[in-house]
């Protein structure tokens, strides 16, 4: 890899360290060319400190590794972003990340589609919508929401309007979303026991 550490007069270049599950962020940390080394050798993670003026391997105190899974270089070979698999909170103050956020995985458009239906199912008795009187009515109604929708989506599958087919399906994929709260869970939950399955 055809790394430039010569850009900037103390030979440092930065380093984004990035979940390499959930592809979130997790803190930024500056590499010399002995720290890159050293992290390849031993597939831990290693900065170089700015203010101890030494090689510092990430949970070398705390035991918080950063082990590495990938390295890829910017279109300036100046950069670094590594994936890592996080053992522990990355941050000093015990937190998933340096921005005190939670290292979950985010699917973007479903994650926030999911908070708010968890957050009508919290409000059911008080909130005025679709949503919160599927929670009210009970699991049986939630349930059969689901089936009618399934059934929707297989009918709509034998013809040939697309449109009509994504609309079913979106009607299936809200509901299940619904139903998953209902029972307790969320798509992660499910996310997971496809990746356990996985050969």
């Amino acid at each position: 890899m055809n790394i430039d550490f010569s850009k900037n007069t103390d030979g440092l270049i930065p380093a984004i360290i990035q979940d390499s599950e959930t592809k979130n962020v997790l803190m930024l940390g500056y590499m010399n060319a002995e720290a890159y080394d050293m992290t390849i050798d031993t597939r831990k993670v290693t900065f170089y400190s700015r203010t101890k003026k030494r090689l510092w391997t990430k949970g070398e105190e705390s035991g918080n590794f950063l082990h590495l899974i990938d390295v890829k270089n910017d279109c300036d070979n100046d950069t670094l972003l590594i994936q890592v698999k996080p053992e522990g909170p990355t941050c000093h103050k015990g937190t998933d990340s340096c921005w005190s956020t939670e290292n979950k995985p985010n699917y973007g458009f479903i994650s926030s589609l999911e908070q708010t239906i968890k957050q009508r199912k919290e409000n059911a008795d008080s909130e005025k919508s679709y949503v919160a009187s599927l929670f009210k009515s009970g699991m049986n109604k939630i349930a059969q929401k689901v089936g009618e929708e399934a059934v929707e989506v297989v009918i709509e599958a034998k013809d040939n309007n697309d449109d009509l087919f994504l609309s079913e399906s979106a009607d299936l994929l809200f509901h299940y979303l619904i139903l998953l709260q209902a029972k307790g869970f969320e798509i992660d939950d499910v996310v997971n026991v496809l990746k356990s399955r996985q050969k």
